[in-house]
């Protein structure tokens, strides 16, 4: 039995649940929807955000309920009012103001919702908290939010609680506050019926409350952004818009955010409710064009802005803009994110993410390369944009070329809306000649046209058909194939231009920095392309492309130990892994801007010795390396160590026997009886003077 709570009492709560001595009922046991909440799926199973203890609700109750002063306007001209007084008649306008709560502790509303005291103000509206009898009667307390109006002679708060009665009461998601009824109750001061929202308790801390005076971690910030763009998504398939997206509006209980005060909710189609938006936050064509899902991704962009970063004078110098990258440290740290918010705040909401869920896909991809820069482990996600690369590009030892770039890069997948999808879909090879002789000209197919067109070596008629398709700045995917086209014509300051474009419409996208740094690499930023290969190749190491571009690139900037470290990434199950350690061969004798040591030369041959090439391979790189030796012999002054190179020491004496005998070797392999002669004289030319 537990001991009775009431003062002064020593009996305890019998099994009936009342106490044996005073006859006092047993505080009913929290409820189980404020003891815990289910856990989401905050931070997309990759990064852990710390939970928030739930908030015991008779502690939110505020001890002075009244709005700030500073805070205080009058709902008809705008201008303050209430300075020194809560209650009373905007001296400009007559207008009668009130600014107090309306509700006090114990109050019962519609003879059902016993009030504790109010626990916030808004913009529209004092938040109650309240004990829902109904439920308690049944032994388990349930606690509830009413939300009223600040002024119930304001007729556009009216409205909008109008509004929420009408469709509210539909909405279940997770992410978003549940609203349970809506009931009347005479306001005290007037008598008239007043409206009430009543919802859900969530007991945690908005978002505000979190970032406040810090800024949050980006993953962490990221992690927010994932999970609710899902909530916004559910409304804007049932035709309904937020509007008014703020961190003030987003609770964190434990593991889980919650989408709240819904008065600004409007449908998508409603062209007369009154707008509401925040300074810095709303969308710059609000006023004119009227809310949409574009203007409702544009509040997520600029709430985690503001959430990753000192963003001082958001709501005033930047109101309608981005801060730029020289001003903003993480800007310049982590491009694709800095790329992600310039999209979803584009002043042309036609350029903006297409939807929640395009937006949300592109935020997980810039999450999963935050990551994997961070602490190096590769975060690999499917792409459902792009095909993986086609070939692997900037293997040979040779300078890379933009043909060759152009037929090896990913190409964007065939959209499944496409009437000729299907079609599509049974083409094994998809020829130029299959393509114009389809049944359904769609842009899909014309697209594929395109790549065919690059693939068979006809630019020409490649940039004729992807002119000839409607572009109205918006498809990605005509930029992309742009690119190809500028490649494979040898244009790569155009193919940059091309592939840019592509960057900032998809963040998230591998591929689409794969694209970029290749072509930074073609036209000489060297710092661009380091920057996009290594990105890539950070996240996702099936890109064995930008492993052999950052080991390139690396090595024109004089850093053979770090070309030749990622080249030992490509995993052992690639392909590509015996071409990567021949490059990383050459690359530890590469000696363009760093002098060459006794130790690089012996490291190269373990490395030669322990593959396992064929004998002509083995022989030719064998001969590089000799050759190499040679040269690095000729111009040291220092004497000779006892490191040996294949067998020979590091003299020019052994250097060249050791170089005619590979020579000698590949002759015994060659057909061509020109070819054996041409090889036998160099091993003759190589050979060092002997008596014999």
């Amino acid at each position: 039995m537990t001991a009775c709570r009431e003062a002064g009492c020593t009996g305890a709560y019998a099994a009936d649940g009342f106490c044996d001595e005073c006859g006092a009922k047993a505080p009913a046991p929290p409820n189980p929807a404020t003891r815990a909440v289910n856990r989401g799926s905050l931070g997309a199973n990759l990064v852990a955000v710390p939970p928030v203890p739930l908030r015991d609700p008779a502690g939110a109750v505020l001890a002075v309920p009244e709005v700030p002063e500073s805070r205080r306007f009058c709902s008809h001209c705008g201008q303050p009012v209430g300075r020194g007084q809560a209650e009373g008649f905007c001296p400009r306008d007559g207008k009668p103001y009130s600014f107090s709560a309306r509700l006090g502790r114990g109050e019962l509303v519609a003879g059902r919702y016993e009030i504790l005291g109010a626990i916030a103000h808004g913009g529209l509206g004092w938040i109650y908290l309240a004990r829902d009898r109904n439920i308690a009667e049944t032994g388990a307390d349930r606690w509830v939010v009413l939300k009223g109006l600040i002024d119930t002679d304001d007729p556009d708060a009216v409205t909008s609680a109008m509004a929420e009665r009408r469709f509210l009461v539909e909405v279940d998601h997770p992410n978003i506050v549940k609203i349970h009824d809506f009931v009347q109750h005479p306001d005290p001061r007037t008598g008239q019926p007043a409206g009430y929202t009543v919802m859900e308790y969530v007991g945690g801390r908005s978002l505000k409350e979190l970032a406040q005076g810090k800024r949050l971690p980006l993953p962490q910030v990221i992690a927010y952004g994932l999970e609710i763009l899902p909530a916004l998504g559910y409304l804007h398939t049932r035709g309904l818009l937020y509007c008014d997206f703020k961190p003030d509006n987003v609770i964190q209980a434990e593991e889980q955010l919650k989408l709240i005060d819904l008065g600004a909710v409007r449908r998508i189609d409603d062209a007369h409710s009154v707008l509401f938006g925040t300074p810095g936050f709303e969308a710059p064509e609000l006023a004119r064009r009227g809310p949409s899902i574009a203007s409702d991704l544009y509040t997520v962009g600029r709430t985690l802005a503001i959430l990753s970063f000192d963003f001082a004078g958001f709501s005033t110098r930047y109101r309608e803009r981005l801060p730029d990258p020289g001003e903003v440290e993480l800007f310049r740290r982590e491009e694709s994110y800095h790329r992600f918010l310039r999209r979803a705040t584009h002043p042309d909401p036609d350029l903006r993410f297409p939807s929640a869920a395009d937006m949300a896909d592109q935020l997980l991809g810039v999450l999963r390369e935050v990551l994997a820069a961070a602490d190096g482990k590769p975060r690999v996600g499917v792409s459902t944009l792009f095909t993986q690369e086609r070939e692997v590009f900037g293997t040979a030892d040779a300078r890379l070329t933009g043909r060759e770039v152009a037929v090896a890069l990913p190409v964007p997948v065939v959209d499944l809306a496409d009437p000729a999808a299907a079609f599509l879909a049974t083409l094994s090879n998809a020829t130029v000649a299959a393509l114009k002789a389809a049944p359904i000209q769609s842009l899909e197919v014309r697209l594929q046209l395109v790549r065919a067109l690059i693939d068979a070596d006809d630019g020409k008629a490649a940039y004729a058909e992807l002119r000839s398709i409607p572009d109205d700045g918006a498809d990605w995917r005509l930029r992309w194939y742009a690119g190809l086209i500028a490649l494979a014509a040898d244009r790569p300051d155009q193919a940059w231009a091309a592939f840019n474009a592509v960057y900032d419409a998809l963040p998230g996208e591998p591929a689409a920095r794969l694209g970029l740094a290749a072509a930074c690499e073609l036209v000489g930023d060297l710092d661009g392309a380091i920057r996009r290969y290594e990105r890539v190749w950070r996240v996702d190491h099936a890109f064995i492309s930008a492993a052999f571009g950052l080991a390139r690139m690396r090595l024109a900037v004089g850093d053979r130990p770090g070309a030749v470290a990622v080249l030992d990434e490509v995993p052992t199950t690639s392909s590509q892994q015996v071409a990567a350690q021949i490059a990383a061969v050459r690359g530890r004798l590469d000696h363009r801007s760093d002098p060459l040591s006794e130790s690089d030369f012996i490291e190269a041959a373990t490395r030669l010795e322990r593959l396992r090439l064929d004998t002509q391979r083995q022989a030719g790189l064998a001969i590089e390396m000799f050759q190499t030796a040679l040269r690095w012999v000729g111009r040291s002054s220092r004497p000779p160590g006892a490191g040996t190179v294949l067998g020979h020491g590091l003299t020019e004496r052994d250097l060249r026997f050791g170089l005619e005998r590979k020579y000698r070797v590949l002759a015994t392999l060659e057909t061509d009886p020109r070819a054996q002669r041409r090889l036998i004289n160099q091993a003759n030319s190589v050979r060092p003077w002997t008596l014999l």
